[in-house]
């Protein structure tokens, strides 16, 4: 089955052509960060905007790519929720044309379902797995039994990871997207005697909360007497993250052990992060666990990583009609497969 794929749930308009749900042919991402980085986070309108304009020549790159004709292929999938509705409403109301016009099946899926299974584009991991979805807009542990079995074990109750690198990141002046510059700093610098608050971390609770810490963040450089100097930002960065990769890590593994599981996979935007993935490194050599990164495109917003799902449940005969809307709230464990 050659599918075209559809992602545009918040900022990223992405493209994809994909074999048989797991044989990549093309996977293009038109990023809107120049765009939304003046305003220090995404202006849901100006995103819907840069959608509308790029989706088609995008989708015409991605065929070209791919070294194949419209004509060729034998469904499209999209992202239908969760996201910002508007810039959803673009890819499923550009999905739901292009199927009727090709006269192929159409299929909405769940965003978050396709970062956790994007990792069976690169390799095959067995089910049963704990999956962790640490990006700007979730962090959400699942078990994962199976395509379309998905059991929610614990969620952030204020911020989400991403969310939180984003704010601090605004805090010290290091401008947007904040996660990959706390990340080469925090690399480069060390934390000095700076120790933020690992929230919830004692607690039994699989849940997490990242507020505190930025808010730690924030009362800390209250009380310097003037702006940060360029040491002292990248040992903020470096205990900020510290802090958050602890309890990320900590909480993931207590997870896996409570359920019994020995793969764990790690996906989303935040799981590009290099010091979450070399404290998992370091953890699986201590344990019986095994963790799995997809690669950094994989862990991105994009297309391709709808496509393991949509194979599957399109091969079962599941579809959308023409009447599929886009959804901003879609809680994972109502997708059965």
């Amino acid at each position: 089955m050659l599918l075209l794929a559809l992602e545009s749930s918040c900022d990223e308009t992405a493209a994809a052509v994909v074999r048989d749900g797991k044989h990549i042919l093309s996977n293009l991402i038109a990023s809107q960060v120049d765009l939304h980085a003046v305003y220090g986070g995404v202006v849901p309108e100006l995103a819907s905007r840069r959608h509308l304009e790029v989706i088609n020549p995008l989708v015409e790159e991605t065929l070209l790519k791919a070294d194949i004709h419209q004509e060729d292929l034998d469904a499209v999938v999209v992202t239908r929720g969760p996201g910002l509705v508007g810039a959803l409403l673009v890819g499923v109301s550009f999905a739901k044309a292009y199927a009727y016009a090709l006269k192929v099946p159409l299929l909405g899926v769940h965003h978050i379902e396709g970062h956790i299974l994007a990792i069976q584009l690169e390799r095959e991991v067995a089910f049963p797995f704990l999956a962790a979805a640490v990006s700007g807009g979730h962090t959400h542990l699942y078990r994962v039994d199976g395509i379309g079995q998905y059991r929610l074990l614990g969620r952030t109750v204020d911020d989400a990871a991403g969310e939180a690198f984003d704010k601090v990141a605004k805090m010290l002046g290091l401008g947007y997207p904040g996660g990959p510059v706390i990340d080469r700093l925090a690399v480069s610098g060390d934390d000095g005697d700076i120790v933020f608050p690992r929230p919830m971390l004692k607690k039994e609770t699989l849940d997490f909360s990242f507020s505190g810490v930025k808010t730690a963040v924030l009362n800390y450089l209250h009380r310097l007497k003037g702006p940060p100097t360029e040491k002292q930002v990248s040992q903020i960065a470096s205990a900020f993250q510290t802090a958050v990769v602890d309890v990320l890590t900590q909480k993931i593994m207590r997870a896996a052990d409570m359920e019994n599981l020995e793969r764990i996979v790690i996906a989303g935007g935040v799981a590009c992060n290099s010091g979450l993935r070399r404290r998992f490194d370091q953890l699986a050599e201590l344990t019986d666990k095994t963790v799995y990164f997809p690669s950094p495109i994989l862990c991105a917003d994009n297309a391709a990583m709808l496509a393991v799902a949509g194979d599957y449940y399109l091969t079962k005969g599941i579809s959308s009609g023409l009447d599929l809307n886009a959804v901003s709230s879609w809680p994972l464990e109502q997708v059965t497969g």
